[in-house]
């Protein structure tokens, strides 16, 4: 491995020279194919991290789907069910726990993944990179790959596809640096580790908090630690299911990840399984008609020239009634925050995407206002004592 790797440019065409490198001693990556750039390190460094987090506090395969420095999604390798392997257009293969982790990384939000950046917990095996073939994806992360797998990946964008490979073993220092306008900020490494132990201290009237809700709560807090802030994590199942990253308004946050959501949920829908798509029509304007098709105004933005090139025969839309009585059909959802709930408000707008857990520092002022509107929905709410902000 080398000390470190000239790359084409920064985060813009203008912004030259630009490398990473290491002070001392060799980087902890290897590229096997491609060439990656500054956004690419940027999101591969912040994945692997997160991946790495996940399979440590759950045991399991982890996934990770990121743009622009935070996830579009993350999951663990359980089963996919029938209906999630058809929304995630896994196929008939067999899957393994890590091709089930990330097709649940990459499905959840398939608009926002689009031209992701990926990362994997373990060794890429041949479902796993069966399955990112046919992504539009900038690149991948992994400890290491099997023959087949890289040859595989290597085909990928006429050969350039790009592939990191990094030293699982790599412990960076416990100090870390980051220069803005010339002025040198530290810090110390955020090494907080979550897990079980963050969800004792229930708040709320109800306590029963479930085992997989335990998992979908350390999922979303560990999410929470790579996106950048304000941020709320939904998570279901083993999966983020709604990320709502980088907003100046924790509402906003909160509303922005429950939209997500409720189209992760809606995409589940009958009427959108049996959508009547052309054979011809390409991934990313299947990907385009389905967001559109659960949009409001499917059927203005839909003329008759569109929809003909999309789908074989004209769809039945789906009225805002419909929509809502499937909506209330979702429970068991999971809420992640990265700081407290300043206002009740937060937990109004999370109920409506089916939240029935939540986890969030706590320290508010109004705290009593936020358990107390939990309270009156019976969801459960644990105050974890610590912020994750990430910048």
């Amino acid at each position: 491995m080398a000390k470190e790797l000239e790359l084409k440019y920064g985060c813009n065409p203008n912004q030259k020279p630009a490398k990473i490198f290491m002070k001392s001693g060799e980087l902890p990556v290897e590229v096997l194919n491609g060439r990656p750039g500054f956004i690419n390190f940027l999101d591969a460094f912040n994945s692997w991290q997160l991946v790495r987090e996940l399979k440590a506090a759950t045991g399991l395969p982890a996934a990770a789907s990121f743009k622009h420095v935070s996830p579009a999604g993350a999951a663990v390798g359980l089963p996919l069910d029938d209906t999630l392997r058809q929304i995630y257009f896994t196929g008939d293969g067999e899957l393994s726990p890590l091709a089930c982790a990330y097709a649940k990384a990459r499905g959840a939000d398939r608009m926002s993944s689009f031209g992701d950046w990926i990362a994997l917990s373990d060794k890429c095996d041949v479902a796993t990179a069966m399955l990112i073939k046919p992504e539009v994806s900038d690149g991948v992360i992994a400890p290491d790959y099997d023959d087949e797998a890289l040859e595989i990946l290597k085909s990928k964008r006429k050969g350039g596809y790009n592939v990191v490979k990094i030293d699982p073993n790599y412990i960076p220092e416990m100090i870390e640096h980051k220069d803005v306008f010339g002025v040198t900020f530290e810090q110390g490494r955020n090494e907080l580790s979550i897990g079980e132990s963050m969800l004792q201290n229930i708040v709320t009237d109800n306590k029963e908090l479930p085992d997989l809700a335990k998992i979908d709560l350390i999922i979303a807090l560990i999410t929470l630690k790579y996106t950048q802030s304000n941020s709320v994590c939904y998570a279901k199942g083993g999966q983020a299911i709604g990320i709502g990253a980088g907003q100046q308004s924790r509402i906003h946050c909160t509303r922005l990840a429950g939209n997500k959501a409720d189209i992760w949920w809606l995409r589940q829908h009958p009427k959108v399984l049996a959508l009547p798509f052309r054979e011809d029509i390409a991934r990313p304007n299947r990907d385009n008609a389905i967001d559109v098709y659960i949009s409001e105004d499917w059927i203005d933005v839909l003329g008759d020239d569109v929809w003909a090139e999309t789908f074989a025969t004209r769809p039945e839309p789906l009225t805002r009634e419909e929509k809502r009585e499937w909506l209330d059909k979702l429970n068991g959802v999971a809420l992640g925050s990265d700081a407290f709930f300043p206002f009740g408000d937060n937990i109004e707008r999370a109920r409506r995407s089916g939240v029935c857990y939540i986890a969030e520092p706590g320290g508010s002022i109004r705290d009593d206002q936020v358990i107390a509107t939990c309270n009156k929905y019976g969801m459960v709410m644990a105050f974890t004592g610590i912020r994750l902000f990430h910048h």
